[in-house]
């Protein structure tokens, strides 16, 4: 009997530890290797590794969806391009008997001129420059761009945008130039209000706002007034609007009305801009006239000498 037992077929299964002994195991493993890892940082680059191998296989996985999530892109792109397309062309046909005329005028405009001897309107040139980054101080309104003395552009040139002024050209660099836009506490353009004429000057109040100043209390200025250069500062040309009246407070303790405007140019937003080239040279003024007391000094002399012959 002892010899056929030791002869006997092993068992198929082998009894190892109990499960959750194994699970127990593994569980303090796993919690060991997460507190070192935590507090040491000591399978970065096991991690790194891993992440090394898995991330071609991540790609691969992840490329039926990125391509029909390009395609879908692509569909929804190319569509809204189309009606983009059909709204431009209806505005358009919709403009086009405007700009027909408005051309026709400008035509009719400078013939009359040239019949009547008058200077015809100085045409508004320039070149559009990439702003490059904004002032560092907070308390301007400063940017900077990408065009310098390599491109001609000299300090004073005014500043515009497809919607208005955006400023004026204040420092000139080798490759740069810094803007002062008009809403600078610093800045200030001549503008009239085109609706009535009115002329006056708006300020920047540093916040994104203009305010314009030295209008009477009793001037007709009303709320969504448009402002547009007056061209009497000999820089910007005249015509280009600037801002929108937004608030009217008038007060008849003071002289003049507290007028705040919203600039029509994108001056926080956009990232081109076009610096005009500068204007012709206006003509110097005429002479100034004797002031009332010099007048009033010479009446005096010549009283005295009357007085003085009659004795």
């Amino acid at each position: 009997m002892a010899g056929i037992d030791d002869h006997a077929p092993p068992p198929f299964f082998k009894r190892g530890p109990a499960p959750l002994a194994l699970l127990t195991f593994y569980l303090a493993v796993s919690l060991a290797l997460f507190v070192v890892d935590l507090r040491m940082k000591s399978l970065d680059l096991m991690r790194q590794s891993v992440a090394l191998v898995v991330d071609p296989v991540q790609r691969a996985a992840q490329t039926p969806g990125s391509l029909v999530d390009h395609g879908l892109a692509y569909a929804q792109g190319l569509q809204a391009m189309r009606e983009e397309n059909t709204q431009l062309k209806q505005a358009q046909l919709l403009t086009a008997p405007n700009l027909q005329r408005l051309e026709h005028l400008e035509a009719e405009n400078e013939r009359l001129r040239r019949l009547l001897a008058v200077k015809e309107r100085e045409k508004a040139r320039g070149q559009v420059a990439q702003i490059m980054y904004t002032s560092r101080d907070p308390f301007s309104r400063r940017i900077v761009i990408d065009k310098g003395q390599q491109a001609g552009i000299v300090a004073g040139q005014p500043a515009i945008d497809e919607a208005g002024v955006v400023g004026q050209v204040t420092r000139v660099f080798p490759f740069s130039a810094e803007i002062t836009l008009i809403t600078d506490k610093d800045q200030a353009v001549p503008v009239q209000v085109a609706r009535s004429g009115q002329r006056s000057v708006v300020f920047g109040l540093g916040n994104g706002q203009l305010e314009l100043r030295y209008i009477p209390a009793n001037a007709d200025v009303q709320v969504g007034d448009l402002l547009v250069t007056s061209g009497l500062d000999g820089i910007f040309l005249p015509g280009f609007p600037v801002a929108r009246v937004s608030k009217v407070e008038r007060d008849n303790a003071f002289a003049f009305a507290r007028i705040t405007a919203a600039p029509l140019a994108g001056v926080e937003n956009f990232a081109e801009v076009m610096i005009l080239a500068p204007r012709q040279p206006l003509p110097p003024p005429p002479p100034e006239t004797a002031a009332p007391r010099d007048h009033a000094d010479n009446a005096g002399h010549a009283a005295r000498g009357k007085r003085s012959r009659g004795r």
